[in-house]
């Protein structure tokens, strides 16, 4: 029996019914959600769309390329990369090495990948002053485990206390092959590195295999090469967090990236008082900003970044935006208060709304 093709309604349907909240889903089920798109552009060259459900959320591989085969073959390798990558990033299954960190306080024999994740969570906590922090899972599980079914979360000053103790980037040793925690009881997350890290791969992958010009989009983490014609670069619309389709901007990308962060997806309590971004100093959700977008020359890049400025108050995270070489960024704030960086207005496509 062939791989069964997936309209975008199943697909929507289909995100309604899985727990978005998980990481990366079985090869098996993820190669069963799947949708490909190809079409002939002006040039003559192949235009080839490919959606799977991979890392909690859509992943979606555009490939432009003289070849309708090559470019499939190459995405299909670049999802190969990403399958591979969750099996050492993925913390919600028991038998990762991640989840072997967590769950022992070391590991040995380190992946040359996750090594190289872990101590840039590392840099950016310094880089970012603690704005963001891998090893805040102490306080994400302490949430979880103390999210209500009905009304307001509410957490005890002993939890509260107890649980930002374990916080410290600066307590995760770093060899050449092993990772050890200084304190018993810390713990490790990637989700605002990791996604980041695994598309740039992926990226690398495609171009490895001849198609230069591409871009890949992971639930928001999005990843260019090239360009999409030889007149157009790549046209980004930054997420609308009331997803009613009004975009605070429409930018134009060429061998860049772009991350989106906000607290609008997942929440721990039906009155929203908390959600899953979490400001590692204090366990508390950060409420000033609707989201953050943050464009940088990879993906790694702009996800951590847009974490760190979205726990910021907004000056500080637009400050903070300016003083990263090669990056800009717009923060959303309620009642339409946007503020956007130095050069934001420079990446606007032609005839859209002007810069904050």
């Amino acid at each position: 029996m062939g791989k069964k093709q997936f309209s975008r309604r199943d697909m929507l349907r289909i995100a309604g019914t899985l727990a978005l909240g998980t990481a990366c889903l079985p090869t098996t089920v993820s190669a069963a959600i799947h949708m490909v798109d190809s079409v002939r552009l002006d040039d003559q060259r192949y235009k080839v769309s490919e959606t799977r459900f991979l890392m909690g959320t859509f992943v979606s591989v555009t490939a432009v390329h003289e070849s309708e085969e090559a470019a499939r073959l190459a995405s299909d390798k670049a999802f190969g990369e990403i399958d591979r990558l969750c099996l050492i990033f993925d913390r919600h299954k028991t038998d990762t090495p991640i989840s072997l960190l967590n769950t022992t306080g070391r590991l040995g024999d380190v992946s040359p990948e996750l090594l190289v994740v872990a101590k840039k969570a590392i840099d950016f906590s310094r880089v970012s002053g603690g704005a963001f922090d891998s090893t805040v899972l102490p306080v994400v599980s302490m949430l979880k485990n103390n999210a209500p079914l009905h009304g307001r979360l509410s957490l005890s000053d002993k939890n509260v206390i107890e649980a930002l103790d374990l916080v410290d980037s600066e307590a995760v040793s770093l060899s050449s092959r092993e990772i050890r925690f200084e304190k018993q009881g810390m713990g490790m997350t990637l989700d605002g590195i990791g996604k980041g890290f695994i598309v740039d791969r992926a990226s690398d992958v495609l171009v490895a295999n001849g198609v230069t010009n591409h871009l890949i989009n992971a639930g928001g983490d999005i990843r260019s090469r090239g360009r999409l014609s030889s007149e157009h670069p790549w046209t980004i619309a930054i997420e609308d967090p009331a997803k009613k389709g009004h975009y605070p901007a429409v930018i134009e990308l060429e061998d860049a990236a772009v991350a989106t962060s906000g607290g609008y997806e997942v929440y721990y309590d039906r009155q929203r008082s908390s959600h899953h971004v979490i400001n590692p100093r204090t366990a508390r959700s950060p409420m000033q900003s609707v989201s953050v977008s943050v464009t940088a020359p990879t993906a790694v890049i702009a996800d951590v970044m847009s974490t760190a400025a979205f726990v910021m108050p907004p000056k500080s995270g637009i400050r903070f935006i300016n003083n990263q070489k090669g990056s800009e960024g717009l923060i959303v704030g309620h009642s339409g208060n946007d503020l956007g960086s130095r050069n934001w207005g420079r990446l606007l496509k032609k005839g859209t709304l002007s810069a904050p």
